[in-house]
């Protein structure tokens, strides 16, 4: 699962002789643009640059444009060919842009979590009626919640994925427990490396309520009261407290900080589990906050070579082409640029990216590198 955004927006230009080499202008501009809703980071960037990653640069070299996290609809965005680039303030009547089109976003920002164990939560183990499901106006029965106070809210979230290397996912029955046989490792092709450990459990917004009873004496179980026309509600579901701001919406799009070793990042799910994806779909990487990665970190996305087989050398081989390893009889082929992603969401082992623009789709196990990557 994956999903929505919006942007934050504004692109400047620079003198030439300082930053011709290292901002490439995207062919001609006028002198000013206009910030117009609906705009993002991304796009106004993309329209001046021929890297929007660049954008941070740009913005860092003119101090007179004070806060790139707010800009709005309205902003007038100077863009003269030889001045620093200036802001004049619009009506401040529309919210700022971000990024990223939020609404390509939005169902990962709030109904998806990326943990490391959820043992110990609070879970549901009956239904109001002994119920098989129950969802908006019904009661579901906790455990777990010794201590909490009548009028706390809590979301119910249910382990679906996860999240390993070098096979991508595995699929969760209702206890969260690794489904046997399940997982994508034969959906495609997934070049191999030497990361072999668990990255996290997604949690996936199942509902949302409010206690009205605590355990307490021979009743073992609290109520919970059921408030969401969302999914619905089923023993082992868990439960965790509703957070006041669950997720940051600033996304200003820059290289990353830190170099990763070659194949260390990989693209372990594409939004709605399908294997591969295009620009404005979600994807899942195996890398967060651990490798330096935050918000508005910027991938290319590879296809890693092929192992083929060299039949003009062995015109007699039977092996197979697309092999997961080189050797004797093999060609290695170049790696194959797909695309490339924006991070817009990120735990401590896995990030939410969105496929801002690509040539090719973006399948699960291909590569994360440097945007400036050749």
């Amino acid at each position: 699962m994956l999903k929505q955004l919006r942007t934050v927006a504004a692109v400047a230009m620079l003198t030439v002789t300082t930053y011709a080499v290292a901002v490439e202008m995207n062919g001609t501009h006028p002198d000013t643009y206009v910030v117009r809703k609906g705009d993002t980071l991304w796009d106004i960037s993309a329209r001046f640059l021929k890297k929007p990653w660049l954008w941070p640069e740009i913005w860092q070299a003119n101090p007179q444009v004070k806060n790139p996290h707010l800009i709005y609809p309205g902003d007038v965005l100077s863009l003269a060919y030889l001045d620093r680039v200036t802001a004049q303030a619009g009506p401040r009547q529309e919210a700022p842009i971000t990024g990223v089109p939020l609404a390509d976003v939005e169902p990962f920002l709030k109904n998806l979590n990326v943990v490391d164990s959820f043992e110990d939560l609070p879970y549901v183990v009956g239904l109001e009626d002994n119920r098989l499901r129950a969802t908006l106006g019904q009661k579901a029965y906790v455990r777990g919640l010794e201590g909490a106070q009548p009028g706390q809210r809590y979301m119910v979230v249910r382990p679906t994925v996860r999240f390993n290397q070098p096979k991508p996912t595995d699929d969760l029955d209702n206890r969260g427990r690794a489904i046997l046989g399940s997982g994508n490792l034969w959906e495609s092709f997934v070049a191999a490396n030497d990361r072999n450990e668990f990255l996290g459990y997604e949690l996936a917004e199942v509902n949302a309520g409010t206690l009205t009873q605590v355990a307490s004496g021979n009743v073992e179980a609290s109520t919970l009261q059921l408030q969401d026309n969302g999914r619905e509600v089923r023993a082992g579901d868990r439960l965790v407290p509703v957070q006041t701001t669950p997720y940051d919406l600033q996304f200003v799009p820059h290289a990353p900080a830190n170099a990763s070793a070659p194949g260390q990042l990989r693209v372990l799910a594409v939004t709605d589990t399908f294997s591969s994806g295009g620009p404005r779909d979600v994807i899942a990487i195996s890398g967060g906050a651990r490798e330096g990665i935050d918000n508005g970190t910027v991938f290319s996305i590879w296809r890693s070579g092929s192992h083929v087989a060299h039949r003009m050398q062995y015109p007699g081989s039977s092996r197979m082409d697309d092999a997961l390893k080189t050797g004797a009889g093999r060609v290695t082929l170049p790696d194959e640029y797909a695309g490339h992603a924006m991070v817009f969401r990120t735990f401590d082992k896995v990030s939410y990216a969105l496929i801002m623009e690509g040539t090719k789709p973006a399948r699960v196990g291909y590569e994360l590198k440097h945007p400036d990557a050749q």
